[in-house]
């Protein structure tokens, strides 16, 4: 029997913190800041992608795409109830995903960003990634580290 697919998301102007944190863990979630609620409620129905609100207006309405009520303020509670929810796991997608724009990250050759990266890193790494669509660079350093951290933090790996 194949695997579920993962997960995809849609996360409204409320929950934009935890869109990125999702990103990172490596979910593909479209955040849509400045969308009203009823596009946003009609766009996850038609993406087929899991509404994350804390809109109460969306609780007693009927015709409702799958969505999750999100009851924290602040992210880290936010991200560990959608991972406990969902029973979300961290996997080796994690890092995979750009956290601006969603799209998946791609290797890159490291000659092609020695212009745009900083010196040192440029010394001291070998790997790098990079998004086509908004172009920014990735690579695994001490911000990964801390991510991970902050992960074991929250109580997520």
């Amino acid at each position: 029997m194949p695997a579920e697919p993962p997960p995809r998301f849609l996360a409204d102007r409320m929950v934009g913190t935890l869109a990125k944190w999702l990103r990172l863990l490596g979910y593909d979630t479209v955040y849509m800041p400045e969308v009203s609620p009823a596009s946003v409620k009609s766009e996850a129905r038609r993406q087929g992608r899991i509404l994350l609100t804390r809109r109460t207006c969306f609780l007693n309405q009927k015709d409702m795409p799958p969505f999750v009520f999100i009851r924290a303020d602040r992210f880290r509670e936010q991200l560990k109830q959608v991972c406990i929810d969902l029973q979300l796991t961290v996997s080796s997608s994690l890092l995979r995903r750009c956290s601006v724009c969603n799209q998946e990250l791609e290797t890159i050759d490291r000659e092609r960003v020695q212009a745009r990266v900083p010196a040192y890193v440029w010394r001291t790494q070998s790997t790098f990634f990079h998004c086509r669509k908004c172009q920014r660079v990735y690579w695994n350093a001490t911000h990964r580290e801390r991510i991970i951290e902050e992960l074991r933090h929250i109580g997520i790996v």
